[in-house]
């Protein structure tokens, strides 16, 4: 009898604050620093909990695309990935409720590959479907652009 996978799993973590600024969680057998930089009282030991969604969502988009690439059979050969993120920072600055703090995304995906352009579009495509920070940044309203880009 084959074992069958949860599709729905918790996650727990218990954080612990040692500043106003930074914050310890531990992650598997990892400890996760989240801080702030010097000048807002931090002391800069780890990116801030907005620099820390921007790159959840590179690293999302990485690994989900990489999943894609090898379930389509397509070779993304070396991949680098550019993001620039529009941030609203009305809301962190306690000056007034913002809906959307993220307005604007762009992330390029630059693959050095033999793949085709079409086929990293394909690879895309369903890239989009399933990167689960991508998908977060979507329900808030976040206007989020997907380049991939064939350089060889």
């Amino acid at each position: 009898m084959a074992i069958k996978m949860k599709t729905v799993v918790t996650y727990r973590a218990s954080a612990s604050c040692p500043t106003h600024a930074r914050t310890e969680i531990p992650v598997r057998d990892l400890k996760v620093v989240i801080d702030e930089p010097l000048e807002r009282g931090g002391t800069n030991l780890g990116p801030t909990p907005t620099e820390t969604a921007m790159t959840a969502l590179v690293a999302c988009t990485n690994v989900i695309g990489h999943k894609c690439a090898t379930k389509l059979g397509v070779d993304l050969g070396t991949v680098t990935i550019d993001a620039e993120c529009q941030f609203d920072r009305r809301g962190v600055l306690l000056e007034e409720e913002i809906d959307v703090p993220f307005p604007a995304i762009t992330l390029t995906v630059v693959c050095d590959t033999p793949a085709s352009q079409e086929d990293l579009k394909r690879v895309g495509d369903e890239t989009a479907k399933f990167c689960a920070i991508a998908r977060l940044f979507e329900a808030a309203g976040t206007d989020l652009t997907v380049n991939w880009v064939k350089t060889n």
